[in-house]
């Protein structure tokens, strides 16, 4: 059942962004509700929070909308340019194609859909991208006329000159103004949301299981339906909930940058094959943490310093540009673990006398992991995560290096 579910979850989401399209008709034959600023300003709100959980789904759901609501060919003409049916149907297509994946994807051995879901990452950036620069300043900009035009304004104030005669009345747009203000905001709580969104994604790279995949993508498309669903039945409760994910997200920002810090590099080193043409330094190679060091939160880049007494020092810069900070490594029982994406870096609690995830090495480390061990002075390597379950497999069928012969003293 676990298999299905994004689909299941796609299906529910694709019905509920459906349901203002089929009350579409009804609602034109139907005397029309009086809109206000306040419900003009809601379903901003929520139109950009959707967009941004979702920016593929949002992007091509709205434009989809725009395109039905319009019933003249003038008023079609006249749509920006997600509402275009080639636009919102490939886009459409697109979001079904990775339901699919998710879904088949969760009875495949682990690590086998690590390339698409890789694939997918990039495409979240990249229309992430489209919807900040291009389709949210868009709607908040129709949004702001509607504004304007429901709160009893014209587009246009007046202003009449008295004296001893009367002069030309004077006219200008004052919906610039809303748009100047709004477009801002909108632009940044659309980033907020949609870190927090994409850290999904992140989270998927890092497990290394089809059921863990579909349970995240589940869950943030259960959320994108929930706010629709809301939105449709009443818009100011679709905005409360709109409102509630933006600050949870605000929360979670920092959490969420240092995941989209490292998804960005993993991304890149991947398809970029970066380890074939990468060459460790003598000393500043670029690292995350992989827990806690006194203090610094998981996932933060920086760079591993060695002084001339062997002591391992992280330097990094918050957010990536605040003034720079170090921490020191501590070097107890560190040893490299190598990986089949990732390798890391494992040190020793003596607490509960096991390895831990210390550091996290980037992509392009892989086959490198032995030149970085001898140039901070660690002790070795060891396999971890696949690499570890497959030369566990491989010697219980027999096909594991053979062990040298103990040689007589």
């Amino acid at each position: 059942m676990k298999r299905y579910a994004p689909l299941i979850a796609l299906l529910l989401c694709v019905s509920l962004l459906g349901l203002p399209l089929l009350a579409a008709d009804k609602a034109k034959a139907e005397t029309k509700t009086v809109k206000t600023p306040g419900l003009e300003l809601a379903a901003l709100a929520t139109q950009v929070t959707g967009i941004a959980i979702s920016p593929m789904l949002g992007v091509s759901a709205v434009g989809a909308y725009q395109w039905i609501q319009a019933s003249t060919p003038e008023e079609k003409a006249a749509l920006p340019w997600f509402a275009n049916p080639s636009f919102w149907a490939l886009g459409i297509l697109a979001v079904g194609a990775v339901a699919a994946k998710d879904a088949f994807g969760a009875t495949l051995p682990p690590g086998w859909k690590k390339p698409l879901d890789i694939l997918e990452t990039i495409e979240n950036k990249a229309s992430g991208l489209v919807a900040a620069g291009a389709v949210v300043p868009s709607l908040v900009t129709l949004g702001s006329k509607l504004i304007m035009s429901s709160s009893g304004l014209a587009e246009t104030v007046s202003l009449p000159v008295t004296g001893l005669a009367m002069l030309p009345v004077a006219t200008f747009d004052t919906s610039w103004l809303l748009s100047v203000l709004m477009v801002p905001l909108s632009v940044a709580v659309f980033a907020v949301v949609w870190l927090l969104s994409h850290a999904i994604n992140v989270l998927i790279l890092l497990s290394p299981w089809g059921a863990i995949d579909a349970a995240l993508k589940a869950l943030r498309t259960s959320v994108l339906g929930l706010v629709t669903a809301t939105a449709w039945i009443d818009p100011v409760v679709g905005a409360t909930l709109s409102v509630i994910i933006i600050l949870l997200a605000w929360l979670m920002a920092g959490w969420a940058f240092r995941l989209m810090t490292f998804g960005s590099m993993f991304c890149w080193d991947f398809f970029t094959v970066r380890r074939k043409r990468f060459k460790l330094l003598a000393d500043g190679n670029k690292v995350f943490t992989g827990d806690k060091i006194e203090g610094v939160p998981q996932r933060t880049y920086g760079r591993l310093h060695q002084a001339a007494d062997g002591a391992l020092t992280l330097k990094f810069r918050p957010w990536l540009v605040l003034p720079q900070r170090e921490v020191a490594v501590p070097r107890e029982g560190l040893v490299v673990g190598r990986g089949v994406f990732y390798s890391e870096v494992l040190g020793h609690d003596a607490k509960t006398d096991q390895n831990h995830t210390l550091l996290l090495l980037p992509p392009r480390y892989l086959g490198h992991e032995e030149m970085f061990a001898r140039t901070y002075h660690i002790s070795g390597t060891c396999e971890i995560g696949l690499r570890r379950a497959w030369s566990w497999i491989r010697e219980a069928l027999g096909f594991g290096a053979k062990k040298p012969a103990a040689q007589p003293a």
